[in-house]
């Protein structure tokens, strides 16, 4: 079985682990948590980075820092992974959905505007699938709104928009290190930040709200702390970001040059001033693949190709159709591009250590799931 995501960890991961433990600094302190803060706000051109336990929790440290709760709401897009609601609802405010762009699949900035009420506080783009969204814009239409900008950055570690990295554009831009990232820590995150008040915030809330005297709060904090382990194997990671990098596009050069995309596979794209980091390879299925993509996922599947579908879109979720919580997005509506994707949308095989050989092997598979040209399914 080729799977979806392997990690690889092939550098100065088990020698920075041994110190560790053989100092006996395994918890959340110790001199790996600051170099590996250091060394990744450094790599993405920030100055200050704040480790915490997960990107999750990246978000919502985030959220509460800058002063959202309550009766705000706050702009995510449609498709998406359920964190990004999940962390507005835990912040006590309300997500309030936007539909996706049909080319990059991140959020459209010419639908946002139109969901901004009173109430808006921030907006939350997501960078999906390693593609960066449209950052300029964005921020444009923030400024001219007064509202906070909250990157979620955890799919697109080393991702380019307009000569700069993502993570650097918002108030905040969240990173997770979860296993099957571009840089792991098995499980782990970051808020990256310009504002060293801001900073500051983060690290109170992240750490219960101790301050002197100690047992003494004035602020209801979190336990978001990072272990010195994690942050050892995150800083072994980040000393070869850009070879990662360098990997995950050279894989997905393969993949776009063994395709021939057009009505039977669609697949990603760099638009114009963009640097996709293709952190997952996702291809939407045309009209040769009549059984649908579950059929084809478990076809792949059964040819040795593990896979993975396409987000549901916030709308779809189960969770949210009730509306027993205020909190929850209002779900109706239409979300034509976002259900499209889910609808079509699978990702391969797309972990670092994947040989040209492997990903031949994946698009022929693939391929092999078609019907041919003039036959019906049923024949």
């Amino acid at each position: 079985m080729i799977p979806v995501w392997e990690p690889v960890l092939d550098g100065n991961e088990e020698r920075y682990v041994r110190d560790c433990l053989e100092t006996n600094w395994i918890s959340s302190l110790g001199r790996y948590i600051t170099r590996f803060e250091e060394a990744f706000a450094a790599w993405c051109g920030m100055p200050y980075g704040i480790a915490c336990s997960s990107g999750t929790a990246a978000l919502h440290l985030s959220l509460v820092a800058l002063g959202i709760g309550p009766g705000d709401e706050v702009i995510v897009p449609d498709f998406t992974l359920i964190v990004s609601a999940n962390t507005v609802i835990l912040a006590g405010a309300k997500p309030v959905l936007v539909d996706v762009d049909p080319k990059t699949w991140c959020l459209d900035p010419e639908r946002i505007e139109e969901k901004i009420t009173p109430r808006t506080k921030a907006i939350m783009p997501v960078h999906m699938y390693g593609h960066p969204c449209d950052m300029p814009a964005i921020l444009d239409i923030a400024r001219r709104h007064g509202l906070a900008v909250i990157e979620d950055c955890a799919e697109a570690h080393g991702a380019e928009i307009a000569g700069r990295r993502v993570g650097t554009f918002g108030d905040a831009g969240c990173f997770s290190f979860y296993g099957n990232k571009i840089l792991t820590t098995g499980e782990g995150g970051m808020v990256l930040v310009r504002d060293a008040a801001l900073a500051a915030k983060l690290r109170l809330l992240r750490d219960q709200g101790f301050e002197p005297p100690r047992f003494v709060h004035r602020v209801v904090g979190f336990n978001y702390r990072l272990t010195n382990i994690q942050a050892a194997i995150g800083l072994a990671q980040t000393e070869k970001a850009d070879e990662k990098v360098r990997q995950k596009r050279e894989i997905a050069s393969w993949y776009l040059a063994l395709f021939a995309f057009g009505t039977d596979v669609e697949g990603p794209v760099e638009a114009n001033g963009a640097k996709n980091v293709y952190w997952m390879f996702g291809v939407k299925l045309g009209p040769r693949f009549p059984q649908g993509r579950d059929a084809v996922m478990e076809e792949l599947k059964a040819k040795g190709v593990e896979t993975r579908a396409f987000f549901c879109p916030m709308h779809r979720q189960p969770v949210f159709q009730d509306g027993g919580d205020e909190r929850f997005p209002d779900v109706r509506g239409d979300y034509p591009v976002s259900d499209d994707l889910w609808n079509r949308g699978l990702y391969l095989p797309s972990g670092p250590g994947l040989t040209r050989p492997q990903v031949q092997e994946i698009v022929r598979k693939l391929l092999e799931c078609r019907t041919r040209p003039g036959l019906r399914t049923e024949d």
